[in-house]
């Protein structure tokens, strides 16, 4: 088999062009938002209800303003680390290549999955959220999908890929162990202060809640969407595919992109998409880019930056935001009060 061989990490030209190339596809998704929407964005985001139209398109680039400061915080607090050589993790460039494609492959069959699994049992599609997760929904799921929806995207995206990919690579060549712990840990609680504060002023609905239903709701929030989108991430993207990338490109500044555009990809149906017509499906599609694109590529850097899958599980992911902001649903879920 032919394979692509891109430049190397030593070449840094590459990577500024990349770079631009995805700063000029950011402006024209922005631009399709703004062309086809017409002053009204027609996805059911009760959080979002009040928030005017040009602040709910600026939402994404705001929010990428912060990943990527953040990313620079990450730099410079992993600055004096030893460079982790992550594309040696990946096999040879035949193989590297076999795998990644097997593997989203592998990945879109089993989002269409949840497409039919979800209705046939009288629940919404499945997608790598749960449906209310972050901007609400007008109709929440129920005990049932919630745990279904957790359950299947945690088999399907986390054990499976895991499982197979164990029976070669060892958990050190699928990032899944620390070089450096207490360096890991100080990413970790840096990330993770500084990311909820930012939750918590923009979604502050825990402090609506009663203390008692917090303590309640907020261990069911970590435990659900622990298993229902954490570990099903941080595995099929970050642990497996993201040294194949790197492999493959050699290219770290590619490598962070493609991490945020497959994290989009995984997304393909949220809770808040609107498939009525080709003009609302074309919009919900833009829109999934824009909103995931972001915080899948401050996963990739943070996992470049460490070589340690977890760090951006626990700092990025876990409780900022699914514990911090979606308890509130997850006690509306299971009629915590």
């Amino acid at each position: 088999m032919a394979t692509l061989e891109l430049p190397t990490p030593s070449r840094p030209r590459f990577d500024l062009l990349v770079i631009g190339a995805g700063v000029i596809g950011w402006l024209l998704l922005n631009l399709a938002v703004l062309s086809l929407a017409h002053g009204y964005l027609p996805f059911d985001r009760p959080a979002e209800a009040a928030t005017p139209f040009v602040q709910q398109v600026a939402g994404p680039t705001l929010a990428l303003v912060e990943q990527l400061a953040l990313m620079g915080l990450v730099w410079w607090m992993t600055r004096r680390r030893t460079e982790v050589d992550m594309a040696a993790r990946a096999p040879e460039m035949s193989k590297a290549w076999r795998e990644t494609l097997g593997l989203l492959g592998y990945a879109m069959l089993g989002q269409v999955g949840g497409w039919i699994v979800g209705p046939a049992f009288g629940y919404r599609p499945f997608g790598f959220h749960l449906a209310g997760a972050m901007v609400g929904c007008s109709s929440p799921p129920s005990p049932g999908e919630a745990l279904l929806w957790a359950s299947y995207n945690f088999v399907v995206f986390a054990v499976i890929p895991y499982l197979w990919f164990r029976r070669t690579y060892s958990n050190a060549g699928l990032n899944l162990v620390s070089t450096n712990r207490r360096n890991d840990w100080t990413v970790i609680a840096v990330v993770l202060v500084i990311e909820s504060v930012v939750e918590l002023a923009a979604f502050p609905g825990i402090f609506k809640m009663t203390p008692a239903a917090f303590l309640i709701a907020a261990p069911i929030a970590f435990i659900l969407f622990f298993f229902g989108t954490v570990l099903p991430t941080m595995v099929l993207i970050y642990a497996i595919l993201l040294p194949r990338y790197l492999k493959i490109t050699g290219s770290p500044a590619l490598t962070v992109i493609l991490g945020g555009l497959t994290y989009a990809l995984m997304h393909l149906v949220e809770g808040w998409s609107s498939f009525r017509t080709p003009h609302d499906i074309a919009l919900s599609v833009i829109f999934v880019f824009l909103t995931y694109a972001g915080p899948g590529m401050f996963k990739a850097f943070v996992t470049l930056r460490t070589g340690n899958a977890w760090v951006h599980a626990i700092a990025y992911h876990a409780i900022a935001p699914h514990v911090i902001v979606d308890t509130p649903l997850i006690a509306t879920v299971f009629g915590i009060r």
